[in-house]
């Protein structure tokens, strides 16, 4: 991939673990990427912190850089949500024009606390339905990453997990689909964001796993043979 025609990935609420794993290993297939947050200076420590971890690796020529959450969404071409589900409306609401005429993955987890271990879908089905509705057919979102734990994202190495990618433009699917394999996974078409339930429910499952085996579990699909 060249960065000529790579696109600028920006990264919502991405100064936790799971954002600044996606965004090393984006950052390390040569995309341009924009870590967000409510405020500039969150982000500045997050990238910060990320490029001294990177250039630990021996890891140092990458286009990482901190934007507030607005900025970032209206510089990018394709944009993730990696908030808590409390703060996934809000969030969405304060970039909507922003993302009109993008791809919005979203990474939200319906967890309740403190039972998080516990199954509890919201009433419209899915956080990715939730996210579809409010930003209407202006914005293709497309769920994905749920299953993937933050630990391993961090890590180095390739990571022993698939992703399931639900949405309802297939363009959209096979876009994210790419990302999934620049981030060292595989990533499969999942059907309309109505399945988005589907991995959502299945973090609670992989949380109670974790608990009970001291592990960060993940899902890998089998039978596919030649395919």
């Amino acid at each position: 991939m060249t960065t000529e025609n790579a696109p600028v990935l920006a990264i919502l609420g991405g100064t936790g673990d799971l954002g600044t794993g996606l965004a090393r290993r984006w950052a390390q297939a040569g995309y341009r990427v924009i870590i967000g947050s409510r405020t500039l200076e969150k982000a500045e420590a997050a990238v910060a912190d990320l490029r001294e971890v990177m250039a630990d690796r021996g890891v140092s020529a990458v286009a990482v850089e901190a934007m507030a959450n607005l900025d970032a969404a209206t510089a990018a071409d394709i944009v993730t949500l990696t908030v808590p589900f409390s703060h996934q409306v809000d969030t969405l609401n304060s970039v909507r024009d922003a993302l009109r005429g993008k791809i919005l993955i979203d990474v939200t987890v319906p967890l309740v606390p403190p039972r998080v271990a516990r199954v509890q879908l919201p009433p419209q089905g899915s956080a990715g339905q939730i996210a579809q509705e409010l930003l209407g057919d202006e914005v293709a979102v497309v769920s994905a990453f749920q299953n993937v734990a933050a630990a391993h994202l961090q890590e180095g190495k390739g990571v022993e997990c698939d992703v399931l990618v639900s949405g309802n433009r297939k363009e959209a699917r096979e876009a994210v689909i790419t990302l999934v394999e620049a981030a060292g996974m595989r990533g499969f078409h999942a059907g309309m964001i109505n399945n988005a339930a589907a991995a959502e429910a299945l973090t609670s499952v992989l949380i109670s796993i974790n608990k009970q085996y001291g592990c960060h579990a993940g899902i890998k699909i089998s039978g596919l043979g030649d395919a």
